[in-house]
């Protein structure tokens, strides 16, 4: 009689799909309090208090909106002048070149969604050590660069290097927990910089200074043709879908 072939367990089996030997239940449940951070950041946003409280991670998802912003314009050939971040948390993203009205709309959705994209490559990056040393430096080396070559405002210039420094000493001293939790924490906080302002991605556009400055829905909507509120609530349905993906990926065994 043939012997039957013997199995051995497998990393899904013993409940340990990371190379630091973490559960996925355990690797779940720092999710949980990830997104539950998450959604306090976004509850907090919306208060003048809670936006005081949690100014650093408000600077940094202005300078996540702006870098997509600024990066677009770039790709669609205009030229990405400058990024300023101011100290109340907001801040604009300067380009100069005629990209038209379809132009202006992708570069209006690509601050909606480009940080979620990126926010999103971080978490999946989390599954594997190498990936999370990679991206940690990764962000570290994008935030100083963008601060030498595009930042021209005094928070920008002292918040983003304190935490590119952060990314950069976890990603060589933490331990690999540490550097996983880190480098979800920040995807997340990416991925929902764009509600540091419900309002703004829920509106039109507001008078400022006796003119009209459209929202980036607003944009979107002047030359898609359909409304601002829409392409808001797309745009939330769509990053909704991502970071849940990307955790559920993340999370895999």
């Amino acid at each position: 009689m043939a012997k039957p072939p013997q199995t051995r367990p497998t990393s899904a089996q013993w409940g340990l799909p990371y190379a630091d030997g973490a559960s996925g239940s355990a690797v779940k449940r720092e999710q949980t309090y990830i997104i539950a951070f998450a959604v306090l950041t976004i509850v907090a946003w919306q208060t003048a208090v809670g936006t005081l409280a949690l100014m650093p991670f408000t600077l940094l998802s202005t300078w996540w909106h702006e870098m997509a912003h600024g990066l677009m314009a770039a790709a669609l050939g205009a030229e990405f002048e400058r990024l300023v971040i101011f100290a109340n948390g907001s801040g604009f993203a300067e380009s100069s070149g005629d990209l038209g009205r379809i132009g202006q709309a992708i570069v209006a959705a690509s601050g909606l969604l480009g940080p979620t994209i990126a926010g999103c490559v971080l978490i999946i990056a989390s599954r594997s050590p190498r990936a999370t040393k990679v991206m940690l430096f990764g962000l570290a080396i994008a935030l100083i660069a963008s601060t030498l070559i595009w930042v021209r405002s005094i928070a920008g210039w002292i918040v983003l290097p304190v935490f590119a420094a952060g990314a950069f000493l976890i990603a060589s001293r933490a331990t690999r927990k540490w550097q996983r939790i880190a480098i979800e924490f920040l995807g997340v906080q990416g991925a929902v910089s764009v509600y540091q302002d419900i309002d703004y991605l829920f509106s039109p556009g507001a008078a400022v200074h006796g003119q009209v400055a459209l929202s980036d829905t607003g944009r979107i909507a002047e030359a898609l043709f359909l409304p601002y509120w829409f392409w808001g609530g797309a745009i939330t349905i769509a990053i909704a879908a991502m970071v849940w993906k990307s955790l559920q990926i993340a999370g895999r065994t």
